[in-house]
């Protein structure tokens, strides 16, 4: 099984010919044709058979590039992942999580609203100036002002479909892979990978759906409710209560397990829909039949206190997450240390908002440069002589300044953490060289260096926990801007305040908001570019699709917009074709990189009865070095160690020193402590001595190369460990092998 990315089953097979055996185009299982010869490096004995996944992510240019998109609700499902403890996905913790993530929800349609209702419908179209050469716009000035915001309501309610159908068409695809095994009725409180039905996620991803269709509703209609209901009648404030009502109906939803039975959930979702409807067709039909024509002047009313209250409540979410995360953390004992302290769930949980707000904050200003005709929107900048005053909320500038500074600091955090831990890095390496080369060392002093470096720069992968830890406390000071959002008092109105008689302080202010928000948005519009890029160029496509291959692997638990979990049908593929090729004779599975995750989690899905006919051979693998760091929960020390248990220790892992990857999985403990309780996980890892030798070898014009990450499959000690696990799984049913 190969890692992300993956390439074609005659590049992992090395071989010119292939032909699929079972599964399809998505993810299919392939073997060299009969008759046209083995398979490049195979063993004697043993039948390859490569498992090409990579299509599920990197398959479909339109998937591809709509992950883009959806990174937001990507990040904010990937936050409950890598909580410390197994045992609140459901409980507290879960709950905060599903409750921000439903707030990314309202931000991504408060973000349309604010394009449509507020600068074309509220803002822009009033004013001749701004309609003038615009015959898409000037025709609204006719419709009064009720029907006008109606009408521009149907634009993110349309949006909020297509994340429906996004969602549904993804389910279909990739997900609910054949039928769930049948759940075994506990009373424990924890999940693992080895819980029957673990990847069966399309019942928990169609409650949350309507859920969060429910609160995208509810936002358009409080946005337009507030807008129209000053000096208007009682029944106005009524439907903006009902409005308020459903989203809170909708909050209290989230925070409650799925129904065990689907009657009941569909009873809960029937009403639920009955009541999205009904409050969203009451509130255009009321602006379509609104009395009189408001006026309009300024912001869209009451959008900007629901701009910086959703940020106040996300900020709020976020300090709550973070302080139920550490007291979980202390408490959690998988055997590995967790990454920041446990801190991996807050800090994945503010990125998600960090980029959703620059989501927003890049749509709704490059709107409004584009309607005002190149000025930038704002107190500084209000636009040339009678166009329109356009200008965005508040809480959005305090976004795009934020985000710049958060940028910066970032960005410094980095560079000082491998400058300071350079000289660490060159010392390990120096040990290293100085162990695997201590007679060709001095013969090849130039080859010495170049090998040096290599394993120096390895290791960064292990030293970027502080950049994220500075990022998220960046991101938390963000929550002293909160009070300035509901009072709407932005940067420079601000720096105005506090520098009253220097202009000067004023100027910067506003310059260095207006860099925020050029460059966010020119981060934001290069990923678009690299979407559109997905289109046309595999390779590309191939790149965003590493990211997604790491990122859409655990299930849709938090938020049912993210991309889909391909994971929910490769592993359940995967544990079916094992299952059928262990009745015929020994299987050993062999995952390269993210492949040995793959691996790993299928074989805590087998049946007892296939498991003595099991063994796993792992190659660069990133189970212990990265997933054990992130996901103590699931793949910690303890997952790893009932993991060699369930294969009674049939398991080989190989690693090199100068790979960034890859890493022995158990690594020696202080005091001469075993890892695992079985003194023979000490014989799980070999470590690959990598290049082979310094110097030139007589028959050879160059010296031996650097492999790093890849390939492993090339090597003696690959074919060794195949004989080795082969020999062991022969004794189930000998000279019946299958790879």
């Amino acid at each position: 099984m190969h890692g992300v990315s993956g390439g074609t089953a005659e590049k992992i097979l090395d071989h010119p010919i292939v032909v699929r055996v079972a599964g399809d185009a998505h993810a299919g299982f392939y073997r060299p044709r009969a008759g046209s010869g083995a398979a490049g490096g195979s063993t004697d004995g043993v039948a390859v058979e490569a498992y090409r996944w990579g299509a599920l992510t990197a398959g479909a240019t339109m998937r591809t590039a709509s992950m883009l998109l959806l990174l937001p609700f990507m990040l904010g499902n990937l936050a409950v992942w890598l909580r410390p403890t197994p045992t609140d996905r459901f409980g507290l913790l879960g709950a905060l999580c599903r409750l921000l993530a439903g707030t990314l929800t309202a931000a991504f349609v408060l973000s349309i609203v604010g394009v449509t209702l507020d600068l074309v419908g509220w803002q822009c179209v009033p004013y001749e100036q701004c309609r003038d050469g615009r015959p898409y716009l000037s025709w609204l000035g006719q419709v009064a002002m009720g029907p006008r915001l109606a009408l521009m309501s149907l634009i993110p309610l349309l949006a909020l479909r297509l994340m429906w159908a996004i969602g549904v068409r993804s389910a279909r695809a990739l997900e609910g892979f054949g039928p769930p095994p049948p759940r075994a009725e506990t009373s424990e409180p924890t999940e693992s990978l080895s819980t029957a039905g673990f990847w069966d996620d399309e019942r928990t991803t169609a409650w949350l759906r309507q859920i969060h269709v429910g609160i995208g509703a509810g936002t358009v209609d409080a946005s337009l409710l507030a807008a129209i209901s000053r000096g208007q009648a009682s029944a106005s404030w009524l439907l903006f209560a009902a409005a308020v009502g459903l989203l809170g109906f909708c909050a209290v939803l989230l925070c409650l397990p799925v129904p065990t039975t689907r009657r009941s959930a569909r009873r809960i979702l029937r009403s639920l829909w009955v009541a999205t409807t009904g409050v969203t067709g009451l509130s255009l039909g009321y602006a379509v039949l609104l009395p009189g024509n408001p006026a309009a002047a300024g912001q869209l009313p009451g959008f900007e206190g629901i701009a910086g209250g959703l940020m106040a409540g996300q900020g709020v979410l976020l300090a709550v997450l973070a302080g139920v995360t550490t007291l979980r953390g202390r408490a959690a004992t998988s055997g590995v240390r967790p990454v920041l302290q446990g801190l991996g769930t807050p800090i994945v949980a503010a990125a998600s908002v960090t980029v959703g707000g620059a989501f927003a904050g890049t749509l709704t200003f490059r709107v409004a440069d584009l309607l005002d005709r190149g000025a930038i929107p704002g107190p500084v900048h209000p636009g040339p002589p009678g166009g329109a005053p356009l200008d965005p909320p508040v809480a959005y500038w305090w976004a795009v300044l934020a985000g710049l500074i958060t940028l910066l600091i970032v960005v410094a955090a980095a560079l000082t953490t491998l400058l300071l831990g350079r000289r660490r890095r060159r010392r390990l390496a120096d040990h290293v060289v100085q162990r695997d080369y201590a007679q060709a060392s001095a013969r090849a002093p130039a080859r010495r260096e170049v090998v040096r470096e290599a394993i120096a720069r390895s290791r960064v992968t292990d030293e970027l926990g502080p950049v994220l830890t500075v990022s998220f406390l960046i991101s938390s000071l963000g929550l002293v801007t909160v009070a300035l959002d509901l009072i709407g008092v932005g940067p420079t109105q601000l720096a105005a305040e506090l520098f009253a008689p220097h202009t000067e302080a004023t100027l910067i202010a506003a310059l260095a908001t207006d860099a925020g928000v050029w460059l966010i948005s020119l981060l934001v519009i290069g990923l678009m570019i690299l979407g559109f890029r997905s289109y046309r160029s595999t390779e590309t496509r191939r790149i965003v699709a590493i990211l997604w291959d790491l990122g859409d692997f655990w299930p849709r638990t938090v938020h049912p917009f993210a991309p889909p979990c391909y994971a929910a049908r490769a592993v359940p593929e995967l544990v079916k074709r094992v299952s059928a090729l262990a009745a015929q004779g020994g299987v050993i599975i062999s995952g390269h990189s993210h492949g040995s995750v793959l691996a790993a989690a299928t074989i805590l899905q087998l049946p007892p009865t296939v498991l003595p006919r099991i063994a796993l051979l792992t190659h660069g693998s990133p189970l212990r070095r990265i997933y054990a760091h992130l996901y103590p929960a699931y793949l910690g020390g303890r997952t790893l160690c009932e993991l060699g248990e369930r294969l009674d220790w049939r398991w080989r892992n190989l690693w090199r020193e100068t790979d960034p990857v890859g890493g022995p999985i158990f690594t020696p403990q202080p005091c001469g402590q075993l890892p695992c309780q079985s003194p023979q996980a000490e014989s799980v890892d070999i470590r690959l001595r990598d290049p082979r030798s310094l110097t030139i070898d007589p028959a050879d014009t160059v010296p031996p190369p650097i492999e790093r990450h890849w390939p492993y499959h090339t090597q003696p000690a690959y074919h060794a460990a195949v004989q080795e696990l082969a020999a062991q799984v022969c004794e189930a049913r000998p000279n019946q092998l299958r790879e």
